[in-house]
């Protein structure tokens, strides 16, 4: 990979953090506050690649200058003695033929110059899952390998429910209301929860939602299970609106053993994924 390939490789994975990150696909990856983050980054990528092409164009390739600088003299002195001298033409010989081997080897590797690591070109990788592959957010598949992270969430204080009938919650605030508080700050009030279908191991059908620390590689499942007038002819991964109240029941995760509160159903409709998909 010579200059100008690392500059257009450089422009390409610039290019393709800014296109992420200038849409929502980003969401798909991180959490919303990093995208001013990922813009810087991907605007130092393009700008370094730019300026690495207009060197490269106006200066040209970089060439190993080490024989024209420091040229060996003709009479180059092999196995210490000098060529130039009457009488030692069979040493010089003898000396070519055992060590002028490595002399030669000198020269052509002056000749082919320093080159840099072939592990460079696996930047394209991420360059081309970016602009063409544009995987989906996690889904019932990653819900089902990660036990419930309710246990992680410390919460120690409910502030009251948001004005309106049914209150708009997430996935996360009823869970931790229904286990920690168990449902005290809920009472009889609706509430109305967003969040994807996944498959019970017990069966049925869990509503789940995706929490994330940072990025989607430490993302952990929120499970709520459902009674009542539960959804009916949908595939895991569908997309569901709740609106319900507080129950007691409670599950037990068969990954982890965590608890799995449930929410009594009253009604129920498809939605389509949100532009931001994780909590």
């Amino acid at each position: 990979m010579n200059r100008q390939a690392q500059g257009v490789v450089m422009l390409l994975l610039g290019g393709a953090i800014l296109k992420a990150s200038l849409t929502d696909m980003y969401l798909r990856y991180v959490k919303a506050g990093l995208q001013p983050f990922l813009i810087g980054a991907g605007a130092l990528l393009v700008l370094a690649a730019v300026m690495t092409l207009w060197y490269d164009i106006r200066h040209g390739s970089a060439v190993d200058t080490e024989c024209a600088e420091h040229p060996e003299p003709v009479g180059a002195a092999v196995g210490g003695r000098d060529l130039d001298r009457p009488g030692d033409d069979h040493r010089a010989g003898a000396d070519q033929g055992h060590g002028g081997h490595g002399h030669s080897g000198r020269d052509g590797d002056h000749g082919h110059g320093h080159r840099e690591p072939r592990v460079g070109w696996l930047l394209i990788a991420p360059v081309l899952g970016l602009l063409l592959v544009a995987p989906p957010a996690l889904g019932s598949y990653a819900a089902g390998q990660a036990g419930s992270a309710l246990s992680s969430q410390q919460v120690s204080d409910f502030p009251a429910l948001p004005d309106g009938d049914p209150a708009e919650i997430s996935v996360l605030d009823y869970a931790t209301r229904a286990i920690f508080d168990k449902g005290l700050s809920i009472g009889e009030r609706r509430v109305r929860v967003t969040g994807f279908l996944s498959d019970n191991p017990e069966g049925g059908q869990l509503l789940t939602r995706m929490i994330l620390s940072c990025c989607a590689a430490d993302a952990r499942p929120i499970k709520v299970g459902m009674n009542g007038s539960v959804p009916t002819g949908l595939p895991a991964d569908s997309w569901v609106e709740i609106t319900g109240t507080y129950t007691d029941q409670q599950g037990t995760d068969p990954v982890n053993g965590d608890s799995i509160p449930f929410i009594e159903v009253l009604e129920w409709r498809p939605v389509q994924a949100p532009a931001e998909q994780y909590e």
